[in-house]
């Protein structure tokens, strides 16, 4: 008897902690298929280092296809707890990056501020980088770097494996294939649900969801840069129109990932 009983104990342990495991994984798989979609997989297959603002509640890997253009997206912002119930859901809203940065912890919508310009490309810290509308690139990094972001293996890529922050070209193919409207109701009935997720001021860090005229946006970054300026395309939303344009990468938009 005391021979097996230590056994027997030892046994107990590894069954219990087997269940435990099992039980997580299948939580995570319900809510990763909340809303729809396909689960893709329940190891992170985001880049190493990555700040997940709300470790809780990761945003989920989740494909959607249009029909149209044939190209497919994450179904979800990053950030995003779950796919987009309405345009002013705010658990779609998801994160806010400065351009060309990697998923620091600058992205969270609470995370702190300084007013010193980087030198690298990866500024070593989780605040979101202060610029005045003073200074000469608007930039978060002194010099700037044209290679952030681009393509799968671009540096600083936020997205997940086999993902990337898309062009500004593909942004365009998918708002020619709504049908639901030029403006945000549009965004929200197309394919990819996208919500009136706002954006984060470069030179305050304040957080806000409508411009000056109270008008709500949603704002997400493109991976083009301007020609022949400092800043980068973003694609843009609201109710009276649809409009990609440039701004300082200083500036906090939402990242949508497209599938290479």
């Amino acid at each position: 008897m005391s021979v097996w009983l230590p056994k027997t104990k030892l046994l107990m342990k590894k069954l219990l902690l087997f269940f435990f495991l099992l039980s997580c994984y299948q939580v995570e798989k319900v809510q990763a298929q909340l809303f729809g979609g396909q689960l893709k997989t329940t190891i992170s297959p985001y880049p190493p280092g990555t700040v997940h603002c709300n470790p809780q509640n990761r945003t989920a890997l989740v494909e959607v296809t249009n029909p149209t253009t044939g190209k497919t997206w994450m179904d979800r912002n990053l950030g995003a707890e779950r796919v987009a119930a309405s345009s002013t859901d705010a658990l779609a809203f998801g994160d806010l990056y400065q351009w060309g940065r990697a998923a620091d912890g600058h992205h969270c919508r609470n995370s702190g501020t300084r007013s010193t310009i980087s030198s690298s490309d990866q500024p070593g810290h989780d605040d979101f980088i202060l610029v005045p509308s003073s200074s000469a690139t608007d930039d978060w990094k002194n010099p700037q770097n044209n290679n952030l972001w681009q393509g799968l293996t671009g540096e600083n890529n936020p997205c997940p494996a086999g993902f990337r922050v898309p062009t500004e070209a593909e942004f365009t193919s998918e708002r020619q294939s709504w049908t639901g409207g030029n403006n945000s109701a549009g965004a929200f009935n197309s394919v990819l649900k996208l919500p009136l997720s706002g954006f984060r001021e470069r030179d305050t860090g304040i957080v806000s969801l409508v411009d000056d005229l109270g008008r709500a946006y949603g704002m997400l970054w493109t991976s083009t840069i301007a020609s022949g300026e400092n800043e980068a395309r973003f694609f843009a939303y609201w109710s009276g129109n649809v409009f990609v344009n440039s701004y300082p990468r200083s500036r906090g938009y939402s990242v949508r990932c497209i599938k290479n």
